[in-house]
């Protein structure tokens, strides 16, 4: 296949540093809250995540687009939830006989801006030390001082309520009518491994829109509930506590993954916090506290839970912690049948050391 030239792209972050390169995907621009994500496959996956919604990933495994995309078996959602990507080498062309074809189309068709040809090493360093921060893409407009105004109108992610952008907007089910058991579950932003992994357990699920009340959910007669992953500041979405609250209440088994583990936290009195940067890859280690296991984990989660205020809360455990900074990574109260974790057992990608966990709310709603 020839390759065509492809024209200059700019990246402005938010404190005014330019990087430049050339277009992917739509010539155009887009701003977001720039993150990096450290797995080296399933790019297609990462980039249907609803919980990336808003943000723009820089990908820093070297190459990215060599194996094309699958339409339907590599999709976490309805479609692409990043706002724009950030790589070193972008193949225009992809070897995988069984590709429905290349990222470059799947990006125009979904109007994705992008850029390729700088250093993501340089550029990831760089975010490590200043922190997170807003930052945009263009193809289109070749001025960073224009770029630059530009950005401000781009929102802070701190305190951005973005669930019920993503979640469904009506309530569907999933999985065999007769199974034993039945989990509802509050979509925050749920990926498409994740009721897999329920159904393959023989669980049926009925997937409910965000904002969804708790009494919908219980009217519904579900032996436990499951609060999803999502995008978005956990502080901004009092509804969800709420909901949590009432489930504890209910004293059914309950599980919460990602941003349900932060909700659950905030229902439990635990308050959250927006990590300087946050754990997005399939590499981060995790040390599970009861067993003594260390698990490899996939996660993708910018913001986390007190370690202070769960350490000091006399009906919440400590179950998991991170074994790079030592950040809060799973909880269970000692007075209900709830836990939560604050990564990604159903990996997709990612490693499946922790799909003990699916395992493990099944034994729960079976006691």
């Amino acid at each position: 296949m020839k390759h065509t030239k492809q024209p200059e792209a700019l990246l402005v972050l938010q404190d005014g540093t330019v990087y430049r390169g050339l277009a992917l995907g739509k010539i155009g621009t887009a701003g977001g809250e720039i993150c990096f994500n450290t797995g080296m496959t399933g790019y297609q996956e990462i980039y249907t995540d609803p919980s990336y919604y808003g943000q723009i990933v820089i990908n820093t495994t070297s190459h990215i687009g060599n194996y094309g995309v699958l339409n339907n078996a590599e999709q976490e959602s309805n479609g692409i939830k990043i706002r724009g990507m950030v790589c070193n080498f972008f193949s225009d062309i992809h070897s995988r006989y069984t590709a429905d074809g290349s990222l470059q189309d799947y990006f125009e068709r979904a109007g994705i801006v992008g850029i390729h040809g700088i250093d993501t090493r340089q550029l990831v360093r760089y975010i490590r030390s200043k922190g997170v921060m807003n930052c945009i893409i263009s193809s289109e407009i070749l001025d960073p001082a224009a770029l630059l105004a530009k950005l401000q109108e781009v929102p802070d992610m701190a305190g951005l309520e973005l669930s019920s952008i993503v979640s469904t907007q009506e309530a569907y089910e999933s999985g065999d009518p007769e199974a034993d058991l039945r989990v509802a579950v509050l979509d925050l932003g749920v990926k498409k491994s994740i009721i897999s992994n329920f159904n393959n357990r023989g669980v049926f699920c009925k997937v409910f829109p965000a904002r969804t009340p708790y009494s919908e959910l219980a009217e519904w007669k579900p032996n436990g509930y499951f609060i999803a992953n999502g995008p978005g500041d956990p502080a901004a979405m009092p509804y969800a506590v709420e909901t949590v609250k009432q489930a504890l209440d209910s004293d059914k088994p309950l599980f919460g993954i990602c941003l349900g583990h932060q909700i659950l936290s905030l229902a439990s009195g635990i308050s959250t916090y927006k990590m300087h940067n946050g754990h997005r890859g399939l590499n981060h280690p995790v040390k599970n506290l009861i067993t003594g296991h260390c698990e490899v984990t996939s996660q993708n989660h910018g913001f986390a839970v007190s370690a202070d205020e769960v350490q000091d809360h006399a009906n919440v455990e400590v179950t998991h912690v991170n074994l790079n900074d030592k950040t809060i990574e799973g909880i269970r109260r000692k007075d209900k049948p709830a836990f939560s974790v604050q990564y990604h057992p159903e990996s997709s990608p990612g490693p499946h050391d922790s799909h003990y966990l699916f395992d493990q709310f099944v034994d729960m709603m079976n006691e």
